[in-house]
């Protein structure tokens, strides 16, 4: 979308929220108080196709949903934040050559920026030519025919090492991941996602499992960045890893940090309370909060009212689940 567009759609937006609070406000008994949300939220979609990227179910009205003034306010305010969509571009500055007795390897350095955004949203992967070339065969086995087009570099019987060869991967395989991110499915496939951020959290997992907490720690408060920018309207998938860190952060005796990242997993969770990580991250936010003078009583209300609807089933504690993430 461009400026104009996305200036114009901002406007139409806060134009819309303006009519629906004042209706709302004059005519709380109107039946058809809700009809404007759905023609509203259809016309935002057709002015911002790449919306499908935010497809969060808890932020869908439907016609028959009932919402206050100040919550349709609070629809609308994250509407507005959503049409502004979240690009990364890709960049290779540089290599380096990793000899080991038997083998030797190029590993490419992949620095991963949001568009308008400084050093602080940067990420930092590195990744080996089978890497890639073990992404490639995945998404063909997915998305053959959006990827008909997509040339990947081949390898070479001689000259791999060299500095020619060298610079021209790094050109291909930038424009490589350009294209697959450009492409909707594809940027959204766990596969793509995987070859981002698995390394980097098989690595932090081991650690964690291994009692080494404050590397585990770094490496995911590292991760957690990309995944959130990887994974925009499907928050839930990034509950595990912040899941991780409130681990982390208890172990190393930082219960306000641990409980800083616990709300953001919670919140993640709000209408998603069948998923494993929520009643293990109740009972800890339980433990956090009467550890730290914060009110409890609200998230034992919750654990209680949870375990009236559900039948009684073993729950892992929230620890004993993060050491089971990346097993291989």
């Amino acid at each position: 979308m461009d400026q104009d567009s996305h200036c114009t759609a901002e406007r139409e937006l806060l134009e819309a929220v303006s009519r629906i609070t004042t209706s709302s406000t004059t005519s709380p008994s109107d039946k058809e108080e809700n009809q404007p949300k759905a023609e509203i939220s259809c016309q935002v979609r057709k002015e911002n196709p790449e919306k499908d990227d935010t497809q969060d179910s808890s932020a869908t009205l439907s016609s028959n949903s009932s919402m206050t003034t100040k919550e349709l306010q609070e629809y609308w305010r994250n509407e507005k934040r959503q049409c502004k969509q979240t690009k990364l571009l890709f960049e290779i500055p540089s290599t380096r050559i990793v000899e080991h007795h038997l083998s030797k390897y190029v590993v490419y350095k992949i620095i991963i920026l949001q568009t308008g955004s400084f050093d602080s949203n940067k990420s930092v992967i590195e990744r080996r030519y089978s890497d890639f070339e073990k992404l490639h065969r995945n998404l063909l086995e997915e998305f053959s025919e959006e990827m008909e087009d997509i040339t990947f570099p081949k390898k070479t019987l001689t000259g791999n090492f060299t500095e020619e060869i060298i610079n021209e991967r790094k050109l291909a395989f930038k424009d490589y991941l350009r294209l697959l991110y450009s492409m909707k499915y594809i940027r959204r496939s766990k596969k793509f996602i995987d070859f981002l951020t698995r390394p980097e959290l098989q690595e932090a997992y081991g650690c964690l499992r291994g009692g080494q907490y404050t590397k585990a720690l770094e490496i995911l408060l590292e991760v957690i960045g990309l995944q959130e920018r990887l994974t925009r309207g499907n928050p839930v998938a990034i509950v595990p890893t912040l899941c991780a860190i409130v681990v982390c952060h208890k172990d190393l005796e930082n219960p306000a940090s641990a409980f800083e990242y616990g709300e953001k997993a919670l919140s993640c969770l709000r209408v998603h309370t069948s998923h494993r990580y929520y009643i293990p991250l109740l009972e800890t936010m339980i433990t956090l909060a009467y550890e730290l003078g914060k009110d409890f009583l609200s998230l034992q209300d919750k654990l209680e009212e949870w375990k009236t609807k559900k039948d009684p089933v073993r729950v892992f504690t929230l620890k004993e689940l993060a050491v089971r993430e990346y097993v291989r």
